[in-house]
C-alpha cells in the first residue's frame, strides 16, 4: 500500500491508543517479527518509543545487536498473520514466509517494514534498560510512514483501518469496539 512520510512530531498519536503492533528487526542477515501489546511514546522531543521485550525473544539479540527495530502497526484484518508471528519463533525460520506478509525497504534503517500494516515507525536504539524480566528498548524514531486515509492528524480507526488491542490468551477488541479470536 502506498505511504506518505509523517511529521515526526505526530508519530506518538499511530500507537497513544495502544495497539498490538508488529516490530521487526535485522541483523546479520537475519530478520524478524515480534507480536507485541508493550508498545509505547517515550518522548515527543525527540520522537521516541518504547516496546518491552523478554530476553528469550529471538528478536531481542536481534535489536540489541543491531541497535534498530521498526514498529509497524497492523489492521484487524491482519489477526492470523498477527497471531501467527506471536505464536511461532523466528529461530525456527521466516516469520514473513509463514504469515504471509510481505517485507519492504525501510526508508533509513535496516528493519523491514510490512507493507500490509497501515503504520510504520523506523526507530533507532537509544537507550535499553531492564525492567523486571523485560528490556525496554527505546527508539529515537528516524522516519515514520501512514498509509494515505489512515491518518488525519490521528489514527482514523475506521473502514479497514481499524486497530487489535490484546485482551489476553487469543482474543484481541479491534478499535471498532469487536472481540476476536485468533485460535
Amino acid at each position: 500500500m502506498p505511504k506518505r512520510a509523517l511529521d515526526s512530531g505526530k508519530l506518538a498519536r499511530l500507537v497513544n491508543h495502544g495497539p498490538t503492533v508488529l516490530v521487526t528487526s535485522a541483523h546479520t542477515g537475519r530478520d524478524n517479527i515480534i507480536t507485541l501489546a508493550w508498545c509505547m511514546p517515550v518522548s515527543i522531543r525527540p520522537p521516541m518509543v518504547g516496546v518491552a521485550i523478554a530476553p528469550a525473544r529471538f528478536s531481542h539479540d536481534l535489536i540489541r545487536d543491531s541497535g534498530e527495530f521498526t514498529v509497524n502497526v497492523p489492521h484487524a484484518g491482519l489477526l492470523d498473520a498477527v497471531w501467527r508471528c506471536g505464536t511461532v519463533s523466528g529461530r525456527d525460520g521466516d516469520k514473513f514466509a509463514a504469515s504471509g506478509l510481505t517485507r519492504c525497504e525501510p526508508s533509513v534503517i535496516g528493519a523491514p517494514l510490512i507493507d500490509e500494516c497501515i503504520a510504520h515507525i523506523e526507530c533507532r536504539v537509544d537507550s535499553a534498560p531492564v525492567a523486571g524480566d523485560h528490556t525496554v528498548f527505546m527508539g529515537t524514531a528516524v522516519a515514520a510512514s501512514v498509509e494515505d486515509g489512515a491518518f488525519d492528524g490521528r489514527l482514523t480507526l475506521r473502514d479497514r483501518h481499524h486497530t487489535l488491542h490484546h485482551l489476553g490468551g487469543s482474543e484481541f477488541l479491534t478499535s471498532a469496539g469487536e472481540i476476536i479470536s485468533a485460535a
